[in-house]
């Protein structure tokens, strides 16, 4: 395809904001116009970044609908706050632009179904940055459940297990908005980082949908032990009761039968995991430290022992990680899958094309916090899941193929891979 060039304008520069600013200028086609943050030390910054990455001036605002007022903007990157994503989403593609934003839980259903509204309204599309759709092992694995590798998908795991802290324990300090979420709410805050590989491997709202899920939290403690320890007891936040539980664990029903498993875990002391576990008729990978573990029918012959995945993971590379590995991929955030979203993302925006991860894609990952609010608050009562596709997810229209597409592996837009 050929390269062509869009105006952007980005809104939200803490230090994600800032660090995705720079790997959306490294993406081919993407001109940076405008920057937004509602902290002025902030915006000056992005207009920094811009300035040394493109040589040019960028306009700075500390309103963003004063930015969205411009007609010269043809598409927006939010890296804001989760409890402002949706309505900058909604103000963005009503405003006549394509919009992009960070990831997050929504903080209501109605919010969801106000940004599918303004998609199918303006025809802009609203996507969701989840990155880990992009990450080297989801595509390999995607790539080896198309090829039957794991026979037919019955069990799914997965979640975000991040110790957390720090950045939630100092959020007034450092400006963080994570903080006053833990405060006041009890939920799957994150779930998208796996639920959305989930989704794009079972066929979410394509042919299947999520039906009804249910979750539940353990007692609050892991925040309140932090700070006393490195705070100190007479911290004003030092005996907070704080809403959110240390663990909480959603479980997800599937129209195609399938179960879900998310945990979130952000308040205790351990490694970095998203927990992905994928359980077939034919074998199960599970994610380690060392890069994941695999387990299939033909193994038996070796005994009932798990095998490496790295080794199998190059048997059955995604197209696009073959391409970059050949290219040399471009060296960003969380190992080249932050700038592979935004490559997808800036594709669709400066081409006018629809997005890899759409509106209902969006909606239906982001729902998954509110709605698991609501089950915890009921004593982990099941919950329906809406459809915001309205039924069409049983026959929905072609998606776009091509190289950053999540439901196909589209080896024909990679002839040198």
């Amino acid at each position: 395809m050929e390269t062509k060039n869009a105006n952007f304008g980005v809104i939200g520069i803490s230090g994600r904001g800032a660090g995705m600013l720079r790997e959306l200028m490294a993406v081919p086609g993407v001109n940076v116009i405008a920057v937004c943050d509602k902290y002025e030390d902030r915006a000056r910054r992005g207009a920094e970044i811009v300035k040394e990455a493109q040589g040019t001036d960028a306009a700075v605002y500390l309103d963003y609908k004063e930015l969205l007022a411009r007609d010269d903007i043809d598409a927006v990157l939010c890296c804001t706050t989760w409890i402002t994503h949706g309505c900058i989403a909604v103000d963005s593609m009503r405003a006549g632009k394509h919009v992009a934003f960070e990831v997050g839980g929504a903080a209501s259903v109605e919010e969801c179904w106000q940004m599918v509204r303004a998609s199918e309204e303006t025809g802009k599309f609203c996507m969701l940055l989840e990155n880990c759709c992009y990450d080297r092992n989801e595509m390999a694995i995607y790539n080896m459940k198309r090829l039957g590798v794991f026979g037919e998908v019955v069990h799914l795991e997965g979640g975000y297990r991040h110790d957390l802290r720090h950045e939630i324990c100092l959020g007034r300090e450092n400006r963080h908005g994570r903080l006053y979420n833990f405060m006041n709410r009890n939920g799957e805050l994150y779930p998208t980082h796996q639920l959305g590989p989930i989704s794009k491997l079972i066929g979410i709202n394509r042919g299947n949908r999520f039906l009804t899920l249910c979750s539940m939290a353990s007692k609050s403690r892991g925040l309140n032990a932090w700070i006393k320890k490195n705070l100190g007891e007479d911290y004003d936040l030092a005996d907070y009761p704080f809403n959110q539980g240390d663990v909480v664990t959603t479980m997800i029903k599937c129209a195609g039968g399938e179960t879900i498993v998310l945990t979130h875990d952000c308040s205790s002391p351990r490694p970095y995991s998203r927990n992905y576990v994928v359980e077939g008729t034919n074998g199960v990978f599970k994610e380690t430290s060392s890069g994941g573990e695999i387990y299939l029918d033909e193994f038996h012959e070796d005994g009932e022992e798990w095998k490496p995945f790295p080794p199998i993971r190059e048997k059955y590379e995604h197209p696009l990680w073959r391409q970059y590995a050949r290219d040399g991929i471009h060296a960003g955030g969380h190992g080249g899958m932050d700038y592979l979203v935004l490559s997808a993302f800036a594709e669709a925006a400066v081409n006018n094309l629809t997005s890899p991860i759409d509106v209902y894609d969006s909606a239906a990952w982001m729902a998954v916090t509110c709605l698991s609010e609501q089950s915890i608050a009921m004593g982990s009562m099941p919950v329906p899941v809406p459809d915001f596709t309205n039924g069409m997810w049983i026959d929905r229209e072609p998606y776009r193929r091509g190289r950053y597409c999540l439901d196909e592996v589209c080896e024909d837009f990679f002839p040198e891979a």
